[in-house]
């Protein structure tokens, strides 16, 4: 059942991903000199790791900045400037500078989220370049198959301080997440469980599933649910519904 502790602050459920993406940030910030500044957290699509580096960007006052697949090196340092506020210079080697600079000087961190899509361009040179030149603390965010795509950069894969594997949702991610997905309503923990085993450690499914079960209430004019009293309705596993026969 719901209680004070599984509340939303700031409109985000401060599930264990969070306080991981957090964790491992702030042990980049905090380390010594002689210690690499890259930390990498990684894991499965659907584990809520942009919502934890978005929300630990505005709680680390970090730049932010989330890659696409079409991106080259001249879009991924606009990019990046474009969140510092700064006007990017005319060529590339001078946007490095720029960027670098600010990172060195303010102190701020650099949280680089789907990752994937700048190993796939070749452009992780560039990020090294950054950090580099900068040694600023750097999060790099990416699916579950990333620390072994950096194997391919040495001097790369050398550079990061802590690989933080992304965990699967849990019970106590599930209670954190109902008072934003199902608000103003009372479940069981045998009905949030049930949503976290039908997951697949997805925190996105769980989310969907909770905003299923409070349109559900409001359809039904409850405001509670355990297992028992959902029954057999539908819920959302992911998987694609099965073709009906006629």
């Amino acid at each position: 059942m719901m209680n004070d502790n599984t509340q939303p602050v700031n409109g985000v459920a401060d599930t264990a991903n969070l306080g991981l993406c957090d964790i491992a940030l702030e042990r980049a910030l905090d380390r010594t000199g002689s210690l690499p500044g890259m930390v990498c957290m990684f894991g499965p699509s659907g584990f809520g790791k942009s919502v934890a580096a978005t929300h630990v960007a505005c709680r680390r006052r970090a730049y932010y900045v989330q890659a696409k697949s079409v991106w080259t090196k001249k879009h991924t340092l606009t990019a990046i400037l474009h969140e510092m506020g700064m006007q990017p210079a005319k060529t590339i080697p001078e946007m490095l500078d720029q960027a670098a600079a600010e990172l060195a000087v303010s102190g701020r961190p650099l949280i680089v989220d789907e990752m994937d899509h700048l190993v796939e361009k070749n452009l992780v040179e560039l990020i090294r370049d950054l950090y580099e030149t900068s040694q600023a603390a750097i999060l790099l965010i990416g699916e579950e198959q990333l620390p072994n795509k950096l194997k391919k950069w040495e001097r790369f894969h050398g550079r990061i301080l802590s690989w933080v594997p992304a965990q699967p949702v849990t019970l106590e991610d599930a209670r954190k997440l109902s008072p934003l997905y199902a608000p103003e309503m009372e479940l069981a923990d045998d009905l949030l469980q049930h949503l976290v085993e039908i997951s697949g450690g997805s925190v996105r499914r769980v989310a969907v599933n909770l905003e299923l079960i409070h349109d559900t209430a409001g359809q039904a004019g409850v405001d509670y649910f355990d297992r028992h009293s959902w029954g057999r309705r539908e819920l959302y596993t992911g998987e694609a519904p099965k073709r009906r026969l006629a």
